[in-house]
Order: structure tokens, then sequence, then C-alpha cells
């Protein structure tokens, strides 16, 4: 089934080839609008709050993207994409960026018309259960019907993982998150796998959170970063910028609070170039110096984004770990501003 998406996709990637050469950064400035591909309904990433507004880490970083090139987050239309249509509606130019928590590949790095950027946030596969299920671990779930996402990573590492250990699953398989969820909590599944801050996002919203877990255990590396199309290089390096510029950020202190006076009385030379006093950064990724600096304004820096929506300040309640900064034990490493 994964097969038979990839080549689907790759067909459409090729029959849009001569649109993705074209610059997607003159389109957004002309609709004055960052069309935005984020997930249906993942909790810490995309949903709706109770004003209909939709928050979350990929939700800020498509926000991080309109401030940085039209100097206002609130210019986005998001779209919500399921697994099936994300990787198609964005070969079809129906939205600019993709930032639907999504696992890079080689497959997809590969054979479908994209290009993987830098990853957000470094993530695992694993297992929700019922807390009063006796299952500590995945070698428990033998024989165990398990809700799974169609057209998703998580489909063949289910198979994997099976035949790696020699257990069986019975995959219940849902075209829609939602779906999913709700027959989840239900009781027809014994277990979920997603990614497990998806579940822990999943959990926090359940109408019975506290009977549920996640297993400490993951069976995979899920890497999720934004995607754009192929022939687009100015596009490119001005999504892989922006996170630079969140990572660098959080690195040297400057905030959402402080980012306008870092900008006029910092002495230091990387905030200097960060926030568009010296260097002429933006000319170099056709934006202007305060790019940067108006990213940092709307979102505040990776820290604070992470913080706000995932972290100990939010439902979810995850600890930084793989996604703290590279000083501090992490992996979030950004290329040096100068």
């Amino acid at each position: 089934m994964f097969r038979n998406l990839i080549l689907a996709a790759a067909t459409v990637a090729t029959a849009w080839a001569g649109a993705a050469s074209a610059a997607t950064l003159d389109t957004v400035r002309q609709r004055g609008t960052l069309i935005c591909g984020v997930s249906q309904g993942f909790a810490g990433f995309s949903v709706a709050d109770s004003r209909g507004e939709t928050r979350g880490f990929d939700a800020d970083y498509c926000r991080a993207v309109a401030a940085a090139v039209l100097g206002d987050a609130s210019k986005v239309r998001f779209v919500a994409l399921t697994a099936q249509n994300r990787f198609t509606a964005l070969q079809a130019g129906e939205i600019d960026v993709l930032f639907r928590n999504s696992t890079q590949t080689f497959l997809r790095g590969n054979s479908i018309g994209l290009r993987q950027l830098p990853v957000n946030f470094y993530d695992g596969q694993g297992f929700a259960v019922r807390r009063d299920a006796g299952v500590t671990k995945v070698d428990d779930l033998n024989g165990a019907t398990v809700c799974v996402a169609q057209g998703t990573t998580h489909e063949l590492n289910l198979a994997d993982v099976a035949r790696a250990r020699n257990i069986r699953f019975q995959p219940v398989v849902f075209e829609r998150i939602d779906t999913m969820y709700s027959a989840f909590f239900a009781g027809r599944c014994d277990a979920m796998t997603q990614d497990a801050s998806a579940l822990a996002g999943a959990i926090s919203v359940a109408p019975n959170p506290a009977q549920f877990q996640v297993l400490q255990e993951t069976i995979s590396k899920e890497p999720l970063g934004p995607f754009v199309r192929n022939g687009d290089d100015q596009w490119a390096n001005i999504i892989t910028s922006i996170h630079y510029a969140l990572i660098e950020a959080e690195e040297y202190g400057v905030t959402a609070a402080n980012a306008q006076q870092q900008a006029a009385s910092s002495t230091d030379a990387t905030v200097q170039r960060l926030l568009g006093r010296t260097g002429e950064f933006g000319s170099r990724i056709g934006l202007d110096n305060a790019w940067a600096l108006n990213t940092i304004r709307a979102v505040g820096n990776y820290g604070e984004l992470f913080e706000r929506n995932l972290g100990q300040g939010s439902p979810l309640k995850l600890q930084r770990s793989l996604n703290g900064l590279w000083n501090r034990g992490g992996l979030q490493y950004a290329i040096p501003f100068r």
C-alpha cells in the first residue's frame, strides 16, 4: 500500500514539474497570504482552539514563515490535510509549504518530487494503551488489535517490528486520524500506534485521560520537518533559514519579549547579524533584513515555541530530550549566522 502511494505521488510530482520551478516567494507575496498545510487535528501541533484559531507547534511554524515573508504572522491560511493527501496537495501547488508533522524518509526525499528541510522535531513511534491493560512493553501486545493511520510510516514500522520480534499484531487501519482516536478511546482497539508526541496529545484531550498511557518504548526514528517542492531553492532556503533563526535565537537568549531591544542595543556580533542590524543577510534570501526579528517577535524562539505548545507549560508536558539545544544535550543545532 505504501509503495503504491509513493508511486502515485511520484506521478503527480512529474506532472507538476513545471509548477515546482515557480518562485513560491513571489506567489505568496502577490497573494498576500501564506497557504500552509497542517494536520486535521493533533493536539500540541495543530488544532482549533475555542475561537476556531489553529494552534500548535506546526501552526506556529506557519506563522513564523508568514512573519518573515509578509511581515505579519496572521497572514496564514491553514489547510488541514490527511496522511493520504498531504504530499499531493504540496506537489499540486495547493499549499506553499507542508508543516504537517510528517516523517522524513529516504523514499520521501528521493521519489516524490519534494524536498525535505531541517528536522524541527525528533520523535519516535510509540503505543498508547489503557492503564488497566497490564501492558508495559511492546512485546506484551502480541496478538493485540492496533489502531493505525493509513498511508503513514507507522504501518510499515508495525509490520517490520512484528517480523523482527516474531509477534503478531492485528492492524485496524483508519483513513482519518480523528476517526482512529475515537475508535481507540471507545475500546475498538487494544492499542493505538503513532508518533509518541501525537499520542500524548491525543490522550491529553481524551474523554478520560487518566485511563490511558503512552508506553516508554518506541520502535522507530521519526524525524519530523517541513516539506517544499523541488525546483525552488530560494523558497527552500527561506524555510530552512527561519528554522535556524529560531534555534539561534534560543541559544543567544533572544526572545519574543526582548528581540526589539536586542536588535537596537546588543553588542553581540551574532545577534546583530541575526536581527538584521549588520550583515545584510535578508537580501541573500530575498527578504528584508528584519525577517528574523519579525519572526522572533511573532512566535518567540524555538524554546518558547516548544514550551508553549508541547512542553511543561502545555497539556502534553513533553521533555525537550532530543529536541533540546546541542549545547544542552539535544540535537537542535543551527548553522552559524556568519
